[in-house]
C-alpha cells in the first residue's frame, strides 16, 4: 500500500504553529531545560507525553523486515516471500549519486546540523507561509528515521501505524528526543545507511536496494545520476510520484531533485540539465513475492513450509509471535525438498493428468526413517483462475488443504492387516469372504460399547468372481472387501484405532478416525502426506517418523547470520519389525501379482496398495521401496465427478481403478526420484500358501502369465500353473509346474481348483 510522508494536508496556520512549536521545543532541549508536565505547549493533552524527561532513554533500532528466501535441500532458491520487500545493504553498496540525491532533497544540511535543524525549520516555515501550502518539510533525516522506526515496529497493524504517524505534538517530542539519541549513538553515515534501507519507495519496495531492483532491475550500487534522482524524489509521496503509473509527474519530481543537487553543489548545472533531458529509463521487474512464484512446481510445498512456521511452537509460543517473526523476514530457510524427486513428481503428474481435466491429482514423496518430505506436487497449479486452486490437496485442512481430505478406499486395508498381525493373527488367517455380506455385528470398540449394525448395512467385493475362502495374502493382492470386514470384526476396532494412532493417521479435518467397521474400506478422508508418512513406517520396518519440511533456518541480524531452532522429526515404533516385514511381504504381492501390477518398479523391490472409492470419485496408489514412500491421489476435489467414461491426461477410461491412473503416476515419479540411488531389499517373511491344508505350499499363477510355485509340489504347481494361465495370463508358470496350453479352458467350477489328496493350488491370475 502506498504511503505518504506526514505533513501534507495541514493549513498554513497549522503548519506555522507546528513549526513554531518544534522550534521552541528544540531550543529548550538544546538548552537542557526539562519541560513542565503541563503548560502552554499542552504536553499533558491526549496524544502527547507527560514530559520530555519521562520519555524512555533508549530507542532500540528495530530488526528491519526483509524478504525471506526459501531453498531446496541442495541450496537452490525456490521462492522469496515477504511482507515488505527489502534487502538491507551497506552504504558502500549504494551509489554515491543516490546518497547525494536523498540528502539534497530531504535534508540538504544533514552533515552540518545535529538531530534537528533550526535553520531548516525557519526556512521551511517562511517558504510554506509564502506558498500557502507545504512546499518544504523541516524534519531531518534523523527525525524521519525515527518515525520510520515507529512505523516498522507497528508492522501491518493499522491502529499502531496510525499512532506512529499521528500529527500530535507529543509524537513530535518523542521523535526529537530519540533523534538526539541516535545522532550521538550512530553518526551520520550509519544514519544515512539506515534511512536508505528503511524508507518506502512505492511499488512494494522498501529500502533502496529493493527499489533499484524493482524500477531498474539492477542493484543500488549501479544507479546513475538520473536514476538516483528519480528514486530520491519518490520518497516524499510514493503514490503521487510513482513512475510506473504516472511518468510525467515522476519526471517533474526527478528534475526538481536534480535541480536541488545542483543548487547545493553536488553536481554542476550542466550535469543537471543533461540529466533532465534523459528518459526515465525504467526497466521494471515485477514483484516476485510469495509461494505462487515458486520454481520447480513447489508452490504448494512452499505454502506448507509457511504453515509449518506459523503453527509450530518452536518458532514462538503464540501464533502472533510466530507471525511477527515470519513477517519480519530476513530468513533463509533450507528445506527438505529434493530437486530430483520434485522434478520427477511434476513431470509424472503432467504426463498423466492435464490441469484442465475434470479431476485433479496430487502426489507426495517421503523418506522412510527420517520423515523428510522430498517432493509435493499436484496437477492444478496454485492460483485463483480457471484450472487453478488455492488448496493443497496433499495436506490436512489446518496446513492449507481441503476441508476433509479424500476417502482412501482399499489403501486403508494394510493398516487393518498390521493391527491384526501385531495382535497375533497369522498372515495365513482365512475367512469365508463371500462376494456380498452384511457387516458382522456386534464389533468391539475401545470404549467398550460395541458397534451394532442397526441398519443392516452390507458390503460386496469388486467382482462377482471374488468369493472365498481367502487367506490374507490373496485377499490383500485381490483387495477383497469382505475379507477385511470379517478381519476387523474378528479383532475389533480398538487394535485398528491404536495402530492408526501410532501411524498418526487422522482425517483431513484433523479429527480422529471413527470406530466403525467401514474404516477398513477407506471410507474416511485422508491426505497424500498422511498416507505416504504412514506407509513409510512399513518401509522402515515399523518406525514412524513425523513429516518434516525444514532442515535449517538462519536469520539476518545486523551483519551476522544467526541460526534459529527448527522442528525435528520424532520417530517412534509403530509396530514390531516382524509385523512390518509381514505387511511388506503382503504389499509386495499386490505389485507382483495383484491389483497394483501396473505400478511396479522394474529395477528394485517395491510394495504398495491400490484404492478406489464408491462412485469412482477417488483413486489412490500408495507404495514404497525400502528408501522412499509415496502416495498419489486422483479425483475430484468437490467429490462430484465419477471417474467412469472419462478422459484423463488425454487417455480415455471406461472405469478408473487405483492401478490405472494413480499407479503409473506413482511408478514414473518413483523411477525418476530413485534414479541413481541405492536399491535395498525388503526383509521378507515366508507366508505359507493361503489354501494349502496338508500338502505343500501353493503354486500360484500370476496374471503376468507365470507361476512361481513357492515351495509347491508337482501337483500343486501344476494346478496353480493351469489356473494362473486360465485366469490371468496367456502362459503358465515354469517353476511349480508345466506350462498350460493358452487355448485350454477349464470348467467354470474348476477355477478355484479344490484338489483332493490334501494338495490345493490357487489360480490368482485375474485382476480387479
Amino acid at each position: 500500500m502506498a504511503k505518504k510522508r506526514s505533513g501534507g494536508g495541514l493549513s498554513p496556520t497549522q503548519q506555522a504553529a507546528k513549526f513554531l512549536g518544534v522550534s521552541v521545543l528544540a531550543g529548550a532541549v538544546m538548552a537542557g531545560i526539562a519541560l513542565p508536565a503541563a503548560g502552554a505547549l499542552g504536553l499533558a493533552a491526549k496524544g502527547s507525553v507527560k514530559g520530555f524527561d519521562e520519555i524512555p532513554a533508549n530507542l532500540k533500532s528495530p530488526q528491519l523486515s526483509q524478504r525471506t528466501t526459501i531453498l531446496d535441500s541442495k541450496g537452490d532458491q525456490l521462492a522469496t516471500v515477504y511482507s515488505r520487500d527489502r534487502t538491507v545493504v551497506d552504504l558502500k553498496n549504494i551509489s554515491p549519486y543516490m546518497q547525494k540525491a536523498i540528502v539534497a532533497i530531504e535534508d540538504s544540511r544533514f552533515y552540518q546540523h545535529g538531530a534537528i535543524d533550526l535553520k531548516g525549520v525557519l526556512r521551511a516555515l517562511n517558504k510554506n507561509a509564502q506558498s500557502g501550502g507545504v512546499a518544504q518539510g523541516a524534519s531531518t533525516l534523523t527525525q524521519q528515521l525515527v518515525k520510520n522506526y515507529f512505523v516498522e515496529e507497528a508492522g501491518d497493524d493499522p491502529t499502531k501505524v496510525a499512532q506512529a504517524t499521528q500529527q500530535t505534538l507529543g509524537r513530535k517530542i518523542r521523535e526529537l528526543k530519540y533523534a538526539i539519541q541516535i545522532e550521538e549513538k550512530l553518526g551520520k553515515k550509519k544514519i544515512l545507511e539506515n534511512y536508505l534501507n528503511i524508507t518506502f519507495f512505492g511499488e512494494q519496495a522498501y529500502g533502496v536496494e529493493a527499489a533499484s531492483e524493482r524500477y531498474f532491475s539492477k542493484p543500488a550500487k549501479d544507479l546513475n545520476l538520473q536514476e538516483s534522482a528519480l528514486l530520491a524524489g519518490i520518497v516524499q509521496s510514493p503514490s503521487r510520484y510513482d513512475p510506473v503509473n504516472d511518468e510525467a509527474e515522476a519526471t517533474k519530481r526527478r528534475n526538481i531533485v536534480l535541480e536541488r543537487m545542483a543548487e547545493v553543489g553536488d553536481i554542476s548545472q550542466q550535469e543537471a540539465d543533461q540529466a533532465k533531458k534523459a528518459p526515465l529509463g525504467l526497466h521494471v521487474s515485477q514483484p516476485k513475492n510469495g509461494c505462487i512464484t515458486a520454481t520447480k512446481g513447489s508452490a504448494f510445498f512452499c505454502q506448507y513450509v509457511e504453515h509449518v512456521f506459523l503453527t509450530d511452537p518452536v518458532f514462538g509460543k503464540t501464533r502472533e509471535e510466530r507471525a511477527k517473526l515470519w513477517n519480519r523476514g530476513g530468513l533463509t530457510i533450507r528445506t527438505t525438498l529434493d530437486p530430483q524427486s520434485q522434478e520427477s513428481v511434476e513431470r509424472s503428474l503432467k504426463d498423466h493428468v492435464n490441469k484442465s481435466d475434470k479431476v485433479a491429482a496430487a502426489s507426495t514423496l517421503v523418506e522412510p526413517g527420517t520423515g523428510r518430505i522430498l517432493a509435493m506436487g499436484q496437477s492444478k497449479p496454485l492460483g485463483y483462475s480457471k484450472n487453478e486452486t488455492e488448496y493443497n490437496y496433499s495436506v490436512n485442512h489446518s496446513m492449507g488443504g481441503s476441508n476433509y481430505g479424500f476417502p482412501t478406499g482399499s489403501t486403508f486395508k494394510p493398516f487393518v492387516a498390521a493391527a491384526a498381525i501385531e495382535g497375533g493373527k497369522p498372515a495365513t488367517q482365512k475367512y469365508s469372504s463371500p462376494n456380498k455380506m452384511t457387516y458382522p455385528s456386534p464389533v468391539q470398540t475401545c470404549s467398550g460399547k460395541p458397534w451394532v449394525n442397526q441398519n443392516n448395512e452390507s458390503v460386496e467385493n469388486e467382482s462377482a468372481s471374488e468369493k472365498g475362502p481367502y487367506g490374507m495374502n490373496e485377499a490383500m493382492a485381490k483387495s477383497v472387501n469382505t475379507y477385511f470386514v470379517q478381519l476387523i470384526s474378528d479383532i475389533g476396532l480398538c487394535p485398528v484405532v491404536k495402530m492408526t494412532d501410532n501411524l498418526h493417521v487422522v482425517q483431513g479435518s484433523g479429527a480422529k478416525l471413527p470406530e466403525v467397521p467401514s474404516i477398513a474400506l477407506g471410507s474416511k478422508g485422508l491426505t497424500p502426506l498422511t498416507m505416504a508418512s504412514a506407509y513409510a513406517a512399513f518401509a522402515s520396518r515399523g518406525m514412524y517418523c513425523t513429516p518434516v519440511a525444514i532442515e535449517s533456518i538462519t536469520r539476518q541480524v545486523g551483519d551476522e547470520q544467526k541460526s534459529i531452532p527448527v522442528p525435528k522429526s520424532t520417530c517412534s515404533r509403530a509396530m514390531s519389525e516382524k509385523t512390518a516385514d509381514t505387511v511388506n511381504t503382503l504389499l509386495r504381492g499386490v505389485i507382483d501379482s495383484g491389483t497394483g501390477q501396473k505400478a511396479g518398479l522394474s529395477d528394485r523391490e517395491s510394495a504398495g496398495k491400490t484404492g478406489t472409492t464408491d462412485g469412482r470419485r477417488n483413486a489412490w496408489f500408495v507404495g514404497y521401496t525400502p528408501n522412499l514412500a509415496g502416495a498419489v491421489w486422483v479425483g475430484s476435489a468437490t467429490q462430484k465427478v465419477s471417474m467412469t467414461n472419462i478422459t484423463i491426461g488425454g487417455v480415455y477410461h471406461d472405469v478408473v481403478f487405483g492401478a490405472d491412473v494413480p499407479g503409473p503416476i506413482w511408478r514414473d515419479a518413483m523411477n525418476g526420484a530413485l534414479q541413481g540411488k541405492d536399491a535395498p531389499d525388503f526383509n521378507l517373511v515366508n507366508i505359507p500358501d493361503d489354501k494349502g491344508d496338508k500338502g505343500g505350499d501353493k503354486g500360484k499363477g500370476r496374471h503376468r502369465g507365470h507361476d512361481d510355485g513357492n515351495n509347491g509340489d508337482t501337483i500343486g504347481g501344476l494346478i496353480g500353473g493351469l489356473m494362473g494361465g486360465a485366469n490371468g495370463g496367456t502362459t503358465g508358470g515354469t517353476t511349480g509346474g508345466p506350462v498350460p496350453d493358452p487355448t485350454f479352458t477349464l470348467p467354470g467350477n474348476f477355477i478355484q481348483g479344490q484338489g483332493d489328496g490334501g494338495t490345493k493350488g490357487n489360480g490368482n491370475g485375474g485382476r480387479r
